[in-house]
């Protein structure tokens, strides 16, 4: 895997997309060649044809990025890839006739842009199917071995066989409990005890062992994995593993030696000054271009039920900082009279029709950009969470207080990758994002973030 942006990608998704790039705008080349009289093309040409066929591969793409065609946990099947290519090329042939008529210039000639629409449906077919033709095929995947059976080793593999896109093929898992073999865990079984683990290896042609067991327990057997390290089999440690695939970290059972020795986790001056700065000048921009939306929900809102505009509410901001977030009022007023502090939940009874709108899109996070220019929080970074929730939670998740090293955000890496934490689990779950963008921080992933934020709104997902 290669990471991009502080982000780990596959590398059969990066060549899909650069194999997808090329065949747009190769499409877009052979039609317009095809489509257009010789002395047409000719003017096209000099008129630069090349850079208007990379303008409308930029937004095929985005349109690709925004129906999740790059999500192999999503497109599973051939039929969820017909639905999702047909939508994003529908949409993009909505967004190159807009740009069209706003941008004449832009313009490939008559027909060319519609018969480039229906031959990529079915190259794009044509080739995603034998894409996934080919990732069936296991000679292409590696053979991959797991030492140990604990909830860390089981976690790994469900992750791994629901991202067939990280190219490995799951052999076995190898217990320290004799009695295991031949149990099913997951899928996989367990194929063999660990005193076997060099015999399995080379019986089952393995090419990497994923170690999922605790060194300090005294049965690691790390003179087997030494031999097989030196004669070319990859040797990988599950947690580190774990986190490359999901962009998440495991806190179960981690160990504080993996976070204080595993790169990341650094702060320097520099960034934390480009971070305030970038916080800054997002607030007030976001100010100035949500200001109308902002006055039209003022009078809705005050319309819908009776209350202040504003919800102001105590929260727990860098080093356990008490700050009051600002919110545009979505429950009715003292809807926590009965009940105190309790978690937000699906068709709450506490939310008011405008509050479940605007929940919905994210619009009652908006006067957070004022939150934003005092310094309480960053524009990007873990959510804050109330004071009454922190000491219980610090108690029950190893770890929680983590989150804390870092000013809080409007928006963050646990948002764009999880539904709502509402429940232990859930926010054990948005903990494990918050630790790998904390591990991670940095300006490009921060403008990853709220790339994918604006993808999140669009589709109406995550909130309640």
């Amino acid at each position: 895997m290669l990471r991009i942006f502080n982000q780990y990608l596959s590398t059969r998704t990066i060549i899909l997309v650069v194999s997808e790039n090329l065949l747009i705008l190769g499409t877009i080349q052979l039609v317009s060649m095809l489509k257009l009289s010789e002395a047409d093309y000719i003017v096209l040409r000099d008129q630069g044809v090349f850079l208007r066929a990379v303008l409308i591969t930029l937004i095929c793409q985005l349109c690709f990025y925004f129906q999740d065609l790059y999500d192999f946990r999503i497109v599973k099947d051939t039929r969820e890839l017909v639905v999702r290519l047909l939508r994003a090329l529908g949409f993009c042939a909505i967004l190159v006739a807009a740009l069209y008529l706003f941008f004449p210039g832009a313009f490939l000639g008559e027909g060319v842009f519609l018969l480039t629409i229906f031959l990529l449906l079915g190259f794009f077919l044509t080739w995603r199917i034998g894409v996934f033709w080919l990732d069936q095929k296991r000679g292409l995947r590696h053979r991959t071995l797991v030492l140990g059976t604990g909830e860390v080793a089981k976690k790994l593999v469900a992750e791994i066989l629901d991202r067939p896109d990280v190219g490995m093929r799951i052999v076995g898992f190898i217990g320290e409990d004799p009695k295991l073999v031949g149990e099913s865990l997951v899928n996989p079984s367990v194929i063999g005890h660990i005193g076997e683990l060099a015999e399995i290896v080379k019986r089952e042609r393995v090419e990497r062992v994923v170690v999922a067991m605790r060194e300090g327990r005294g049965k690691m057997p790390v003179v087997d994995l030494l031999d097989l390290k030196m004669k070319g089999i990859s040797i990988e440690e599950a947690t580190t593993l774990y986190e490359k695939i999901t962009g998440r970290i495991a806190v179960e059972n981690l160990r504080p030696s993996w976070l204080i020795f595993s790169e990341g986790f650094k702060k320097s001056k520099v960034s934390h000054f480009y971070k305030r700065l970038f916080g800054i000048i997002l607030s007030i921009i976001g100010l100035i271009l949500f200001f109308p939306v902002m006055i039209i929900l003022a009078i809705l809102i005050k319309l819908d039920s009776k209350g202040p505009l504003l919800f102001r509410q105590d929260r727990v901001g860098e080093n356990g900082r008490i700050f009051q977030l600002l919110k545009f009022r979505s429950m009715f007023e003292d809807a926590e009279t009965n009940t105190g502090p309790i978690w937000a939940k699906e068709n709450d009874t506490r939310i008011t029709r405008v509050g479940r709108f605007i929940r919905k899109v994210r619009l009652d996070e908006l006067p957070q950009f004022i939150n934003v220019l005092r310094g309480d929080m960053s524009f990007v970074g873990p959510r804050p969470e109330r004071a009454h929730f922190v000491q219980q939670l610090s108690e029950k998740i190893p770890f929680y207080n983590l989150r804390h090293t870092v000013k809080p955000g409007i928006t963050g890496w646990a948002q764009i990758n999880c539904q709502y934490g509402g429940s232990l689990d859930g926010t054990l779950e948005k903990l494990q994002y918050d630790l790998y963008y904390i591990k991670h921080l940095s300006i490009p992933l921060d403008f990853m973030i709220i790339f994918q934020t604006i993808k999140i709104v669009l589709q109406g997902r995550g909130a309640y």
